[in-house]
């Protein structure tokens, strides 16, 4: 039995699909459109039909044979469709080749996509060509099922062009059509895929005077297609809103349009389990439940089969090399010192699928130049490609385009900005040179620099291949372990690459550690996911046959903690968050902060650049400030904490279990003694003389979101459910107001000045808490939540949040006043004003 696609779903973080339709249904069409309206290409005076095909395409006609066979005759362009390719799903995917600076802001630079759909080409009546644009809402089950043809009668592929036939082949076994009115068009198949992607680089209007077609080229598996195409400019948008004005001035873009036609028999599925973190594609399936339906994901991986003559070595767990390797080319305007290093990168996946059967299976290979191949294009879908980007922008991502109805990732342009240098140099400064003396400097080597590069390009190509990030792998290291040279230089200091476990902020300088247990690589948990999701299974003939096969290998194989996998989409579990360390995050964070003083200490010294200010200076305290806060927040998301642990049923011990109490209260004494205690080594006179940093508000920023989170109705009702599950076990609300009160409140038991830094803790404790009592309508949720993918939470007016949060500030209010009476200057005002803003909030007025 075939199986019923309906909804299409996803799992991604920036990652680019695209959906279509597995086996393609043509309702009849009854229409007669002869007249030439949208939508309608070719000759509307045609009238007596198709003419003979040597009067179409004469002899002058330039043709290049291939999946389409394309003709170019004067400045007209045809597509002579074979039959055989009528009917055919045809992956179209567009991107930019060159652009002007009016319309980059993230992105607009050459390789950037903008648009991806899945056409199909079909013969219509009145000699015309339709193009289906194909949203793979459905496909149905066995044709002869009364279900089959009442979901195609609800489900009709949308005409997204039609075009005459100009000429039928000599052979009558195809159809010539003429495509350059559409291409010269502004349509969202070979342009923008969607307004918002105009919208995202200001793209207004086409200009058809300034645009031209520069080329159409054909290949065995693919057609390229370049276009210039000149737009009107919107307005700049204006702050936080759509554009504030009209348009302002024009931009001419170099377009590129790839057709590739997918494979006839889609690669076999394999089902998505949450277990091991691949992106997916999904559909509701009719077929699995006998009694209802069932939601189906499937993952996105490329197509690495055996050659049919080493099948049986394959079987017999020999090592093997694929049918066709997954090859990623060098942008030739990459840096030359800066390729080994990329290439590196790529290749060191090459381990890890020797685990799942596979010799060679990704390499790097140096782009050919125009000598060696004058038909090799950058743009061409066909081709992979880490893409060198001359931009500002401090970041590097990995999509990929897959095959709706298979996962079959088909092809992946790896977007490399070039100031990702700066963003690994400044990580590796503030979380290394505490025990990396190569850190210490505003300019590393290009050995450094080039080690660095080698992971970033390691961790984008990990996305490509389907893995999604991993969270949690780096919390199944006991910290101390990360102070043990032996180990964290034998396993790494994560066992995912996935993870966004930068270098190893917890060793301490006495251990000694080398780059090898700083740097991150492909570890236990990377291997075992391209075993999952890339070991064929020839037995099992059908993806639902290899659910059983893959849950008993996973239930054995999860036994081992460092193959868990923590998803990057959990808001409540603190053993997945990114740039973490460890299975402590107060312990991790302790070790952590040390090497911040070490490195504050020294950072005037390290960030001095003859002859210039202190811009340095400015931006690596800035940085070194914010790893200080984003220990702060792994640790506060101990508190309230719910575990997240998939499983299927043979599995033992339960999905969720909240954070252990004693953990919580690890938390709240750590941030007291860290953070809500003035962090005052943190305030460098002399970097803060030099930098024009404001001590005040630098302290409240790092204070304020820790505050908020704790305070918050969702930590806050997190608690109470907590009470209800677990009883006098659990850390309870009560507790948490009773920690936090005594810590941020310390000057009222001891009639104590209360400086700025403490005055701006309490009010910003009392304004938090006052806001629960007036909460301002929340956002709907921009991902999955815990506990099952819906937010289960009452609202806190409807459960003990806001009971409890006004019997905390009445007690807090009285224990002011009392203080009031004996304080003095501005711990006085300040008193007397929380006081009134507590009578306002309990007993407002009108």
């Amino acid at each position: 039995m075939k199986k019923t696609l309906l909804i299409p779903a996803m799992v991604m973080a920036g990652i680019c699909s695209v959906y279509a339709q597995t086996k393609p249904v043509i309702p009849p069409v009854v229409a007669d459109s002869t007249k030439k309206g949208p939508g309608a290409f070719g000759d509307p005076k045609a009238k007596s039909g198709p003419k003979p095909y040597a009067t179409v395409i004469t002899d002058k006609a330039v043709t290049r044979k291939g999946m389409i066979t394309v003709h170019k005759l004067d400045d007209k362009f045809f597509f002579e469709l074979a039959d055989s390719t009528l009917g055919r799903e045809i992956l179209v995917v567009s991107r930019i080749s060159k652009a002007g600076a009016e319309v980059r802001s993230a992105s607009g630079y050459a390789g950037d996509q903008i648009g991806s759909s899945v056409i199909r080409f079909d013969k219509g009546p009145n000699n015309k060509i339709f193009m289906r644009k194909l949203s793979f809402r459905t496909y149905g089950p066995d044709s002869t099922t009364a279900m089959y043809q009442s979901l195609q009668n609800s489900n009709i592929q949308a005409i997204a062009a039609s075009f005459n036939i100009a000429a039928y082949t000599t052979d009558k076994k195809g159809s010539v059509i003429d495509v350059t009115d559409y291409i010269n068009s502004d349509n969202e198949i070979f342009n923008f895929g969607s307004p918002m992607a105009k919208t995202q680089f200001r793209i207004g209007m086409l200009n058809a005077d300034r645009s031209y077609i520069q080329n159409v080229r054909s290949f065995p598996k693919n057609v390229e297609i370049s276009t210039v195409k000149t737009y009107s400019l919107a307005a700049a948008p204006g702050p936080g809103g759509p554009p504030s004005g009209g348009a302002s001035g024009s931009t001419t873009m170099e377009l590129n349009t790839s057709l590739v036609i997918l494979p006839k028999v889609p690669m076999k599925a394999r089902y998505f389990d949450p277990r091991v973190g691949y992106f997916a594609v999904g559909y509701t399936d009719f077929d699995l439940n006998p009694q209802g339906v069932k939601e189906v994901q499937i993952i996105k991986r490329w197509r690495l089969e055996p050659k049919p003559s080493d099948m049986a070595k394959y079987k017999r767990g020999e090592l093997v090399e694929p049918v066709k390797p997954i090859i990623f080319y060098i942008d030739p305007a990459t840096p030359k010192k800066w390729v080994p290093y990329l290439m590196a990168g790529v290749n060191d996946w090459q381990k890890a699928f020797e685990q799942a059967g596979f010799k060679n299976a990704v390499q790097a290979k140096l782009a050919p130049t125009a000598k060696q191949d004058s038909t090799w294009s950058l743009d061409d879908a066909t081709h992979s490609a880490i893409v060198y980007k001359p931009s500002e922008i401090a970041n590097a991502s990995g999509p990929s385009i897959a095959d709706p109805r298979s996962g079959e990732i088909i092809e992946s342009h790896i977007n490399w900005y070039h100031n990702v240098m700066k963003l690994v140099h400044d990580w590796y400064m503030i979380q290394a040179a505490a025990i990396d003396p190569r850190a210490r400097k505003m300019e590393f080597s290009d050995e450094l620099m080039g080690d660095l590069i080698r992971f970033v390009s390691s961790h984008e190509v990990g996305h490509t291949l389907g893995l999604r990030h991993n969270y949690g792998s780096s919390s199944t290291v006991p910290v101390e372990k990360l102070r043990d040279k032996a180990f964290v230089e034998a396993n790494g200091h994560t066992p995912s690459i996935m993870d966004y476990a930068r270098f190893n902020y917890v060793a301490q300088p006495e251990d000694k550690i080398s780059p090898k247990g700083i740097y991150p690589r492909i570890g236990d948990y990377d291997k075992w996911a391209i075993e999952w999701g890339y070991k064929l299974l020839p037995e099992a003939k059908t993806p639902v046959a290899e659910v059983p096969v893959l849950n008993k290998v996973a239930v054995e194989r999860l036994k081992n903690k460092r193959l868990w996998f923590g998803t990057e989409m959990n808001p409540d579990d603190p053993r997945s968050q990114n740039e973490d360390l460890g299975d402590n995050a107060m312990i991790a964070s302790t070790y952590g902060i040390k090497n911040l003083k070490v490195i504050l200490a020294k950072l005037p010294e390290w960030t001095r650049s003859s002859n210039e200010g202190y811009d340095n200076l400015d931006n690596m305290y800035g940085q070194l400030t914010s790893q200080f806060s984003r220990y702060m927040g792994h640790v506060a998301k101990n508190v309230g904490g719910i575990y997240e642990t998939p499983k299927t049923v043979e599995q033992t011990g339960t999905v969720y279990q909240r954070t252990p109490a004693a953990l919580q209260k690890d938390a709240i004494a750590f941030l007291d003694q860290n953070l809500f205690h003035t962090p005052s080594w943190l305030l460098n006179q002399d970097i803060l003389n030099n930098t024009g940093a404001d001590p005040v508000e630098l302290i409240n920023k790092l204070q304020a979101p820790v505050l908020g989170r704790l305070l918050s109705s969702a930590t806050l009702s997190k608690l109470i459910s907590a009470e209800a599950a677990d009883g006098e076990s659990a850390y309870k609300i009560t507790d948490l107001f009773t920690d936090l009160q005594g810590s941020v409140f310390t000057e009222l038991k001891t009639n104590s000045n209360i400086d700025v830094y403490r005055r701006n803790l309490q009010k910003a404790y009392v304004e938090n808490l006052i806001a629960v009592l007036k909460p301002t309508p929340a956002p709907a949720p921009s991902g999955p939540l815990s506990m099952g993918g819906m937010d289960r939470r009452m609202s806190p007016s409807r459960n003990d949040v806001v009971s409890v949060v006004k019997a905390q500030l009445r007690s807090l209010n009285s224990a002011i006043k009392s203080a009031t009476t004996q304080a003095s200057g501005l711990s006085k005002y300040h008193l007397q004003d929380l006081s009134e803003r507590i009578d306002s909030a309990l007993e407002p007025k009108g």
